[in-house]
């Protein structure tokens, strides 16, 4: 007894099949697999011609038909592949997610075709119950020819029939597959709409396929086409890539890379867009459109094109709407941004004037390239544009001109000091833009010689004009008055002279001093713990320093005034009004100063004004 009870212990359960909800496995596919219901429509197609292909594996002369008929709520799409027998229906369409291509090429050898089939045909099937109640398969095969013509009918109740036909239900090889749309879904099965999404997924597939007696391929892909001239050429591009993105592209680029199984072209975009925008692309698989939404083809320095492309090479995800990260992606990623280096290249060795036209657009995309191209950076030095104190140059120019080439890190230093330096001879790069600093310091490695320095305050106060030693103790008074007020701002005041005339003072700090303030006003608003430990990181950086200009006739009347607390107020005011033409933002204790040195001046105004 305990050894049969051994033995039946040790039995292999029986085995079960999973039982399929297929109206949850629907929904499941229209909500969270494909993006639209259009999907159907691409299904159907690739179904078709996987089959197509099939059999013209084995039969080259065959015919490549494709066939669609839309009406009333109702679409039947007939082919001319290989078809299936009442076997491979049970087989195939029975069974959720076997390939009928993966199978009939292992039952017969013909695993050499494989790569050139798109999908799977009972998966292809099942999605076509987003938008269909019933589907009726009627084919017949052609490896089986005396095979008779065999029906399929399914529900999207999970139910399905099977039964054989007579062989004058269908006379040819092929398949026939017959949708009735389900309630709300009946605009998706239009003739208008069925042509539409046809021509958008279709269009570049290599067989015969037709909406009723429309035309959908439109072979050899523009790009493919051989044209009377390069400027015949351009302007079909620029045609075609207005019907698709609804623009008309600066210039057309060549993306072909025969090795990876690419054909394509990008186009560049006529106006600026921002390096963070996600650039989306076309990409056909053998033909069949896969996605509108490709982010991960090209490299993100190339937000200024926007290609379409078909190729045999990548991997689609499982929805096929987006492609599989992978190294053949990261390889086909790195071979079109050399087209595009490539391109670029030549047009800064040939067409110049095209060149200019288009960094007049994007110069921000070539200067992202070139930070880590160092051969990129050397091509385009003439050619990329700056802001400098001597007007909008190249870097190349502006080193041409300066033995020292001084920059900034941010637009805010460059505007404190820009006028004045320009007027001292002091050029100076503004690198508070996107990659410039950065392009700037990287200067010397493609241009040996040159010489590159951080512009800081104590630079551009050297380059101001000291004040003769006996003026400057005649206004001692007025300089104390004046550092007493700016002193709890964390600001020193010193006198010079210097050009322009018309700029009473200048505000100059650098980041350190920025910092040891920050680090100043969080200490005074800190409690006592914190306020101990922020002293503790109290720093010997230099503070901010409003430079009086000695030469301005203002600046002279001032220093005049016998009033200490008259003094005081207009170095307020000297001190707002340099941060502001700085364009600095204003902490709250820059504006409480600046409310202050208005008020007391309206009040010494009006108080002078009684007094007369």
């Amino acid at each position: 007894m305990d050894s049969q009870t051994s033995q039946s212990s040790q039995a292999s359960p029986s085995p079960h099949t999973f039982q399929v909800d297929l109206r949850g496995l629907v929904d499941l596919l229209s909500h969270h697999l494909y993006s639209s219901p259009k999907v159907y429509l691409r299904e159907l197609l690739q179904n078709a011609v996987d089959a197509i292909t099939a059999r013209r594996a084995e039969q080259p002369d065959a015919p490549a038909r494709v066939r669609l008929h839309a009406q009333e709520g109702t679409l039947r799409v007939e082919d001319s592949g290989v078809g299936l027998t009442e076997a491979d229906v049970h087989t195939l369409l029975a069974t959720i997610g076997r390939s009928s291509k993966r199978a009939g090429a292992l039952q017969d050898g013909l695993q050499e075709v494989r790569s050139d089939f798109l999908g799977q045909f009972g998966i292809g099937l099942l999605a076509c119950f987003v938008v269909a109640e019933r589907i009726r398969v009627v084919s017949r095969s052609a490896r089986t020819p005396e095979a008779a013509p065999v029906e399929w009918t399914a529900s999207d109740d999970g139910s399905y029939t099977v039964r054989t036909l007579p062989h004058e239900a269908r006379p040819e090889p092929g398949t026939t597959v017959h949708l009735t749309a389900r309630p709300g879904a009946g605009e998706w099965l239009t003739p208008e709409r069925v042509l539409t999404l046809a021509r958008d997924f279709g269009s570049l597939l290599p067989y015969d396929v037709r909406v009723g007696d429309e035309a959908v391929t439109d072979l050899p892909a523009p790009w493919d086409r051989p044209y009377p001239s390069p400027a015949t050429r351009r302007v079909a591009l620029a045609r075609h890539c207005h019907d698709l993105f609804g623009f008309t592209p600066l210039d057309s680029i060549e993306l072909t890379v025969p090795l990876a199984g690419i054909r394509g072209v990008a186009y560049v975009l006529p106006s600026a867009v921002s390096p963070a925008t996600r650039a989306t692309h076309r990409v056909h698989l053998k033909g069949m459109l896969l996605t509108e939404r490709a982010e991960q083809l090209l490299p993100d320095w190339a937000f200024f094109v926007r290609c379409v492309l078909d190729t045999d090479s990548l991997r689609p995800t499982a929805s096929r709407e987006s492609l599989y990260e992978d190294e053949t992606l990261a390889a086909v990623r790195e071979a079109l941004g050399e087209r595009i280096r490539s391109w670029l290249t030549g047009l800064a060795a040939g067409d110049p004037e095209r060149l200019a036209a288009f960094l007049s657009v994007h110069h921000l995309g070539v200067k992202s390239l070139a930070r880590h191209d160092k051969d990129m950076l050397r091509t385009m030095l003439p050619w990329l544009p700056f802001e400098t104190t001597d007007g909008q140059l190249s870097l190349e120019e502006f080193a041409q001109r300066h033995p020292v080439v001084h920059f900034t890190r941010t637009v805010e230093e460059y505007r404190q000091v820009a006028p004045i330096a320009s007027a001292q001879g002091v050029g100076v790069v503004n690198g508070g833009y996107t990659y410039d600093s950065d392009l700037v310091e990287a200067l010397p490695s493609v241009r040996p010689g040159t010489v590159v320095a951080e512009l800081d305050t104590d630079t551009v106060t050297a380059h101001l004009d000291a004040v003769d030693p006996a003026d400057e103790l005649a206004l001692s008074g007025f300089l104390a008055a004046a550092r007493a007020r700016l002193d709890p701002l964390g600001c020193d005041v010193v006198l010079r002279a210097f050009r322009p005339l018309s700029v009473p003072a200048l505000h100059l700090d650098d980041r350190s001093a920025r910092h040891e303030q920050a680090r100043a006003d969080a200490e005074a608003r800190a409690d006592d713990l914190w306020a101990g430990i922020l002293g503790s990181l109290r720093g010997s950086a230099p503070r901010a320093r409003l430079v009086l200009n000695h030469l301005n006739p203002l600046i002279r009347r001032i220093s005049s005034l016998g009033d200490p607390e008259l003094i005081g107020t207009a170095t307020e005011s000297l001190y707002g009004q340099a941060l502001l033409m700085a364009q600095r933002p204003l902490r709250p204790a820059d504006s409480a100063l600046l409310n202050r040195a208005f008020m007391g001046l309206l009040e010494w105004a009006t108080n002078g004004e009684e007094g007369r």
